[in-house]
């Protein structure tokens, strides 16, 4: 804030306002010219790493590692540190235990007999991990490593961080606190307090770019992690969107969920890991297709080697067949509530011929691999059996009354949205419906057109209507069917395909009939210029700005490259799913965006946590330096950097108002911390 010398600044009523409001937080001149003090400071900070990853589909033990491993750059780090002083195998036990501390520990310990041995280990350990902590601590403030420390060591911590060993004056200062640490029987709490701290400091904040859900084990597990994060946000993918429909009790959505845990053998992720009742559903298929083999639905992946696996496979697969049957009766109502879907292609039950197993679409006959559909009444083909309807209800409960999923989904809702831009970035999870000439389509939503950015938050609010209520019983039924419709609708920029061909993969032996044609944006994307003009349409600013997503996984072994349109556009799914790796021939991308750039990181897969701690089995990674920033990027450089100049100038303005007498400064007591 800037005024003529002698010249008093005329101050507004909505100034005099907001200056009250800000003056109880700074409440005279002292108070606001430090804060203003170490807002300029932290302006000078190196920028925080920036971790993304996309489309996690449940791989749990995959993600788990490269989140704990920062996607190698601890292991960087301590490469940067040791190279001169540690041998490659003292390296890789010491990131081991750092990603690993409380397993790792009971390995150590079981080597030593000597306690005088293991102490002298302890010793040499706390000081080798003092010297990682204070490395990646030191591009942060001193209030926000504070913050980071566990209770019960924060002091000890802070002591360590701050004082060096090397300094004659402190060596015995130091040895003093890491000897009473060993001493006191507490040097397995302090190291893992350590290596969690080190782990946490070392990223900054994580990026999801969609699709935690389906396909692999253990979502739940995934989610337990993220909702206990320090600092994530999440952009819905389509699988996301689909459990939020889910939990939201669309019964479409419930009904794809199902499936296709089923289709992957992953059934233990809804009953045992968000208690889903699927006894009713069991009992109906086991009924209804007792006499069925159920070739086509039999689980993914799964081989059975005795004759009590053959029969979960077999019970699995029955199971698989009814709710898919259950799915097309349900999303046919849909389809037809809501003309406007414009979805009537995917109607296919009435064309099917049972008595010859042939159907027919747009004229042309199909055999089908299996037409064996009791619960299908040819007059009626589309409404529910009164077996299939007590399934439905009695699924639709559980799904809305899972305390575990609504915690869980609560959190992607607190943490997350369908798109963000940050630090120069335009992050959303898979496309932007586009037209034929490479602009921008019109999409309509109850009768209004939206597209690019409008589209985006329009679907968005439409989520959240569907999960906490809109503003009439009408407007919330709609909502929840449009949840269904972002997961697979052809204009869905979630999805944006022509259909979701699962009626034709299931039970048409045609494959031409199983493509599903993708939406322009993906022929499109590699063109820079399109590029531009979508982050032109999102408001992203800079010379180095991005479009960051997944989705559609990276086939790098038929050459395929993740970053395109001349470095504008970096897809980062390469195949976190097991299910996925043969088709991309790797086991996925991260992406790490530090001071000094973007680093794309490409992962072999990864054998076991069991490995990873006992034989020091790291992912082995590919690191690809996309981006070089021209000068070491500072917190100033950033989005949070705009945001502290703001505060800088409020508090600028705070400081005026104080000297010209505008606002009366008042006493504060830095014991009490009050007035």
């Amino acid at each position: 804030m800037t005024t003529k010398k002698n010249q008093k600044h005329r101050f507004t009523t909505d100034e005099i306002h907001f200056l009250r409001l800000l003056s109880r937080s700074f409440p005279n001149v002292a108070t606001a010219s430090t804060e203003i003090i170490n807002l300029e400071a932290i302006l000078n900070l190196p920028k925080g790493t920036e971790h993304f990853l996309a489309d996690l589909h449940g791989e749990y033990e995959a993600f788990q590692h490269v989140l704990r491993n920062a996607s190698g750059t601890i292991k960087r780090k301590v490469n940067e540190i040791f190279n001169e002083t540690l041998s490659i195998r003292e390296i890789k036990e010491l990131c081991t235990l750092i990603y690993y501390p409380r397993e790792k520990l009971e390995l150590v310990k079981a080597k030593y007999n000597d306690e005088e041995e293991l102490n002298d280990r302890y010793f040499i350990t706390i000081n080798r991990l003092v010297r990682v902590c204070r490395n990646v601590s030191s591009k942060y403030t001193r209030s926000k490593v504070h913050k980071a420390l566990p209770n019960d060591f924060s002091y000890i911590i802070q002591e360590l961080l701050h004082e060096s060993s090397s300094d004659p004056n402190k060596q015995a200062y130091v040895d003093g606190i890491v000897h009473s640490i060993i001493g006191t029987g507490r040097a397995d709490e302090f190291i893992i307090a350590m290596c969690n701290l080190i782990q946490q400091l070392t990223i900054d904040v994580l990026h999801i770019l969609g699709d935690v859900f389906d396909r692999g084990p253990s979502p739940d597990k995934i989610m337990d992690i993220l909702c206990n994060y320090h600092n994530f946000d999440i952009q819905w993918g389509n699988h996301d969107i689909l459990w939020m429909g889910a939990a939201a009790g669309n019964d479409c959505s419930i009904a794809n969920v199902l499936r296709i845990a089923l289709r992957y053998g992953n059934q233990s992720v809804l009953e045992n890991g968000y208690g889903i009742n699927l006894l009713p559903l069991a009992t109906m298929a086991m009924n209804v297709y007792a006499d069925d083999e159920c070739k086509m639905f039999m689980p993914k992946g799964l081989v059975p080697n005795n004759p009590d696996e053959e029969r979960e496979a077999h019970l699995i697969a029955q199971m698989h067949k009814a709710i898919s049957i259950i799915q097309f009766k349900l999303e046919a109502a849909t389809i037809k509530r809501r003309p406007d879907f414009e979805m009537d292609d995917r109607l296919l039950l009435h064309c099917v011929d049972f008595d010859r197993k042939v159907i027919t679409i747009d004229g042309v006959e199909y055999e089908m691999t299996d037409a064996n559909m009791p619960t299908v009444n040819p007059a009626d083909p589309y409404a529910l059996s009164p077996e299939e309807e007590m399934v439905v209800n009695r699924l639709h409960d559980s799904f809305v009354g899972s305390e575990k999923l609504r915690k869980h989904i609560s959190c992607m809702f607190r943490n997350g949205c369908i798109y963000s831009v940050t630090n120069g970035n335009l992050l959303y999870h898979a496309s932007i419906p586009l037209n034929d000439d490479g602009t921008l389509k019109d999409v309509k939503i109850q009768g209004k057109k939206y597209h690019g950015e409008a589209l985006l938050k329009r679907a968005g609010a439409l989520i959240r209507e569907a999960y906490f209520g809109a503003e009439t019983p009408e407007q919330y039924e709609f909502a929840l069917d449009y949840v269904w419709y972002l997961w697979c609708g052809p204009d869905s920029p979630a999805f944006d395909k022509d259909k979701m061909a699962t009626f034709e993969r299931y039970f048409i032996a045609d494959k031409a009939t199983h493509k599903e044609k993708k939406g322009n944006y993906y022929a499109m994307r590699d063109d820079p210029q399109v590029c531009e003009m979508i982050l032109d349409e999102f408001g992203v600013k800079g010379q180095f700005r991005h479009i960051i997503n997944g989705h559609v996984p990276v086939k790098t072994i038929k050459g395929e490259n993740p970053v395109k349109a001349g470095g504008r556009l970096m897809v980062i799914d390469g195949g976190f799913s097991k299910a996925y790796q043969p088709e991309t021939g790797i086991a996925g991308y991260t992406l790490v965006y530090h001071s000094r750039g973007f680093q794309l990181v490409q992962h072999e897969p990864f054998e076991s946590i069991t490995k990873a701690i006992e034989e020091g089995q790291d992912i082995k990674s590919t690191h690809q330096l996309v981006e070089l920033a021209d000068h070491r990027m500072l917190v100033k450089d950033t989005d949070m950097g705009e945001e502290l100049r703001q505060q800088i100038d409020d508090l600028k303005l705070l400081l005026l108002a104080y000297r010209e007498g505008e606002i009366k400064e008042r006493a504060w007591n830095p014991i009490t911390n009050k007035r």
